[in-house]
Order: structure tokens, then C-alpha cells, then sequence
């Protein structure tokens, strides 16, 4: 599996010999390989227009192109902004909330990247074949499904310190502006145009993993729980500032703590383990039926919900496994 951003085609339909050359590397005569694009044919088109574009056929023969679109500007921003909204809204009745929580398509958006990610799963597992994800500059939805992909398909990544690895790799060494996409909360008022909230939607659709394969994550709902957390305000380093880059001059490593080191204290580790996990070499290949995908309800309505009886009996389920 590779990952990218556009190649720089523009409206000249420029070609770039090196680009070309390294795909061709990628695969062994007679074998083929997707290019998964994670924006809509057209506005694939639109971007040369601005000096991006896609891989031509004739340039590429050996690559399929596929086109998956997902959202992740502002319409994502919104859609959170909107759930949360519903969420909080103890007044209305069933029906009402239900016809908001659709008009949101916050699900929506957990299902389109379940699928993409399933797609480019497939296209390694089933058709033995390599997978190039790219979307724009390739450290947004690009992440989103090459992350997702692995969780998917690699047994190491659904433990908790692979699952830190990944999350080290695939998005915080990978680019994943995590500043600009994470600066205000959804309950802010500031509706600033580089925000989306698109690692929470990984994390979203890691835990309809988790619910889905309930034995095949070692770790548990409260690791993805602090994990957002973090992302949007933290008292680490680790998901500060937007690329390598910034956090060599912010010197972040030198000037704050790690969050991966604080997890990996004994006390600490503990308390995000999954009592049931039991090894899983297989891959897991989610549902994306309607009936599959459902709210999030430990992290979206945790703050009207009281979690009493769901933290007992988890306390509950942690003591029995002990135990045995």
C-alpha cells in the first residue's frame, strides 16, 4: 500500500517521468495495481485547473483508477457541528431526533470511509494486488483510509501498542494538519475554514470495528475516547502543530510529554485494555449495512448519558476475565 497526494498534471496535462517511473517499480510485469482516488472524478478534473489533476491511463498502464469521494472540509465540520447539535437537544421527541440525526449524515460520512477503506482492503487481500491512496494533499482522507485499511487487514494494528504505531505513522509523521483541522471544538462559535473533524471520523470508524469484532481489539472504547480528547486539547505534545516540520522548530519534543509514554505506564496501559480481546490473525471485513453503523453514543451523548451502568458492568466483565 503506497500513499500520496495529486500528481501535478495541471491544465497542459504535464507528465512527470520520475512519478511514473516509480509505479512502474511497484509491479512486476503483467501485474496491476488501483489508484484509489478519494475525490469525486470531477473534482479530480476541476484540480488541474490549479496545477493538480489525476494519473492518465496512457501514462499508467498498468494502474486502475478508482474514484471513492469523501468529504473533508467543510461539509464534514458541519455535519459534526450538526450532530452535536441533535445530541445536545434533550427537547425533542424520538421521531424528531431521529430525522436529525439522519439529516446530519454524520453516519453518513462513517460508512463511505468504512467502505473506501474495505475497497483498497480487498484489493490487497482478495485480488493480491498494490494500492496507491490519494486524495489532494494527501494527509487527510488519504490517511483516513490507509489507516483504516491496516486496522482492517493487520492483526499487529488492533493491539494497543501497534495501534500507537499506526497512529504515530499514519497520521502524525504521515502530515495530518492536526492544528488547523482541530483548532475549536464543535461547541464553538468559530466556524474557521480549515477545520474537520476528520481523525475523529477515524476514530468512529474504529470503534464500529471494535463493536462489530468485540474480541478482536485489545484495546478498548476509552483509549479512542482519550484519544480525542487529546486531539483537541491535551496536556502532551503528541498531536501538536500540523507536520514534522513545525514540531522541529517548536522543539516539541524537547518541551512536552509524550502521550504514548504516559499510555505505556503499567497503571496507566491497564486501564485501556480490552478484557475480551483474544488474538484474531484474521482479517475482519466490517458490515456497512444502515442497521451496522450506529452513533457513537459513548463519546457523543457522554455528556447528557450517565455511564454508570455501562462503566460497572465494564468494571464488572475486567474482574471476571482476571479472574479466569
Amino acid at each position: 500500500m503506497l500513499r500520496s497526494s495529486q500528481p501535478l498534471t495541471g491544465p497542459n496535462r504535464k507528465r512527470c517521468r520520475e512519478d511514473e517511473m516509480l509505479l512502474g517499480m511497484v509491479l512486476d510485469e503483467g501485474e496491476r495495481g488501483f489508484i484509489i482516488d478519494t475525490r469525486s472524478a470531477q473534482a479530480a478534473k476541476q484540480a488541474r485547473m490549479t496545477g493538480g489533476g489525476t494519473e492518465p491511463k496512457s501514462s499508467y498502464p498498468q494502474w486502475r483508477r478508482l474514484h471513492r469521494p469523501l468529504e473533508r472540509g467543510r461539509p464534514l465540520q458541519e455535519s459534526f457541528i450538526k450532530l452535536v447539535e441533535a445530541c445536545n437537544d434533550t427537547s425533542i421527541n424520538m421521531d424528531r431526533w431521529l430525522s436529525r440525526l439522519e439529516s446530519c449524515r454524520w453516519l453518513n460520512h462513517v460508512k463511505a470511509a468504512l467502505s473506501t477503506a474495505c475497497l483498497a482492503a480487498q484489493c490487497m487481500d482478495r485480488e493480491e494486488a498494490s494500492v496507491l491512496v490519494h486524495g489532494t494533499e494527501g494527509t487527510d482522507t488519504t490517511l483516513l483510509v490507509t489507516a483504516l485499511a491496516q486496522v482492517i487487514l493487520d492483526p499487529s494494528c488492533r493491539t494497543l501498542t501497534g495501534f500507537q504505531g499506526l497512529l504515530e505513522r499514519e497520521w502524525i509523521e504521515a502530515g495530518h494538519p492536526f492544528h488547523l483541522r482541530c483548532a475549536h471544538s464543535a461547541y464553538s462559535h468559530a466556524r474557521l475554514k480549515q477545520e474537520a473533524p476528520l481523525f475523529l471520523l477515524f476514530l468512529d470508524c474504529v470503534w464500529q470495528l471494535s463493536r462489530q469484532f468485540p474480541f478482536s481489539l485489545e484495546f478498548s472504547e476509552r483509549l479512542l475516547l482519550t484519544l480525542f480528547d487529546n486531539a483537541y486539547a491535551s496536556a502532551y505534545g503528541t498531536f501538536l502543530c500540523n507536520n514534522e516540520k513545525e514540531r522541529c522548530l517548536c522543539k516539541v519534543k524537547e518541551n512536552t510529554h509524550s502521550l504514548w509514554a504516559w499510555l505505556s505506564q503499567p497503571g496507566e496501559k491497564k486501564k485501556y485494555l480490552n478484557p475480551l480481546y483474544s488474538h484474531n490473525a484474521l482479517v475482519i471485513w466490517p458490515s456497512v449495512e444502515p442497521q451496522s453503523i450506529q452513533l457513537w453514543q459513548g463519546l457523543f451523548l457522554r455528556w447528557i448519558r450517565s455511564s454508570q451502568y455501562l462503566d460497572e458492568a465494564w468494571a464488572e466483565i475486567q474482574r471476571l476475565a482476571e479472574g479466569s
